[in-house]
């Protein structure tokens, strides 16, 4: 089975391709937007993170920010740089460039001010876009696909329907030679012995303990229950009681397969395959930019009370649980897994009307919230203070 996707010269394959613009810092974040105003093609990654913070912490911005850089959607990248952020810029640019694909960078204090890097950048983002825009799809086995699954918005139908199309899904690709990677380690809580088991090896199995048990630590930190913020004021409206059940639901949409290992949040893919966790949160903003610099070409994102956002360089495909928000926020959901819970179709019927949706999304075909582009609220989970 195969797909029609962009080869990248280190290999990777993209089911987009875009000039990414990264700005190194937040302050840098208007020039880019601005550049991305102009260009048609570029897509911004404009988040709150690069300076004023901890060694540690800029170290992981500025890995996060290289695995965005290194996305296959992405044919081009061009970094915005103020020219005295604590990111590492250099490495940065360095290390996208030793991907193949053409990456360059402007800094703002150099080149005199707003106005006149917003000039030049322009002039450079039209120059990338051009370069790769001419790039032709090429036919690829489905095992190049990288799938991050992810949840949000629950309520009582996500853990019924929805999560269960992803774990369809899941246990397919995965059993097609594929990379399906999921994430939200806050909500593994009560259900963490469950995955535990099913750990490839017993030491995957601490792992996935340790990650639980290391977040729980830094919410006690603080004086803090986890359990006063899991589940949401929105999680409890639509139904549910308790972290274990929202947990019980959430690990629902990673099927049924052997976990293979736990990839740390800035962590890429490269030779992994079959089903991994990342140590993320679970906040939208923050966990797509994990799974997006993890080098996933698309998302499939579980929902029950209708969450509409995606990601600027990571088609997401939203597959509502719920059938009343389905007819609601159509607009918003690509998928009605609602016709489960009305009895209209089965787990297995919708599971495969959403893997078709998946390849026409890898060949080319727009979700709704690309279609609107509505994904520009993004960040990056970073652990200290800002100072």
């Amino acid at each position: 089975m195969t797909f029609m996707g962009y080869v990248r010269p280190d290999g990777k394959v993209g089911a987009r391709n875009l000039v990414g613009v990264i700005p190194s810092v937040v302050c840098a974040n208007d020039v880019a937007q601005a550049i991305c105003r102009q260009v048609q093609g570029t897509v911004g990654l404009f988040h709150h993170q690069g300076c004023c913070q901890l060694p540690p912490d800029l170290d992981r911005v500025t890995d996060t920010l290289i695995g965005l850089g290194c996305s296959p959607n992405l044919g081009a990248v061009l970094v915005v740089s103020l020219g005295c952020e604590g990111t590492d810029h250099q490495r940065l640019v360095e290390t996208i460039a030793k991907t193949g694909k053409p990456v360059e960078i402007i800094h703002i204090q150099e080149l005199g001010g707003t106005s006149k890097a917003i000039q030049a950048g322009i002039d450079i983002a039209q120059k990338l876009m051009i370069k790769i825009s001419s790039l032709h799809r090429e036919p690829v086995d489905i095992s190049r696909v990288v799938m991050a699954i992810k949840c949000g918005a629950s309520d009582a139908t996500s853990g019924m329907a929805s999560n269960c199309v992803i774990g369809y899904l899941s246990d397919k690709l995965v059993d097609l030679g594929a990379t399906v990677v999921f994430g939200e380690t806050t909500e593994f809580i009560g259900a963490e012995h469950i995955l535990a088991r099913r750990g490839a090896t017993p030491e995957v199995g601490e792992k996935i303990l340790e990650i639980v048990n290391r977040m729980e630590r830094r919410a006690e930190s603080l004086g803090c229950d986890m359990r006063k913020g899991q589940p949401t004021p929105g999680n409890i409206a639509g139904g549910l009681s308790s972290i274990e059940e929202k947990s019980l639901g959430a690990i629902v949409k990673s099927g049924s397969r052997p976990i293979q290992g736990v990839l740390e949040y800035t962590e890429m893919v490269t030779d992994h395959k079959g089903l991994w966790i990342k140590d993320t949160p679970g906040r939208e903003p923050e966990i797509l930019t994990g799974m997006a610099c993890s080098g996933a070409q698309l998302m499939v994102f579980s929902t029950g009370r209708g969450a509409p956002q995606g990601f600027p360089c990571m088609p997401v495909i939203k597959i509502c649980g719920n059938p009343v928000t389905y007819e609601h926020m159509k607009n918003d959901m690509d998928i009605n897994a609602g016709l489960i819970i009305t009895g209209e179709k089965s787990i297995e019927e919708v599971g495969e009307e959403a893997f078709e949706k998946l390849l026409r999304v890898l060949n080319g075909e727009m979700t709704k919230n690309e279609a609107i582009q509505y994904f520009s609220s993004i960040d990056i989970h970073t652990l200290g203070p800002v100072i």
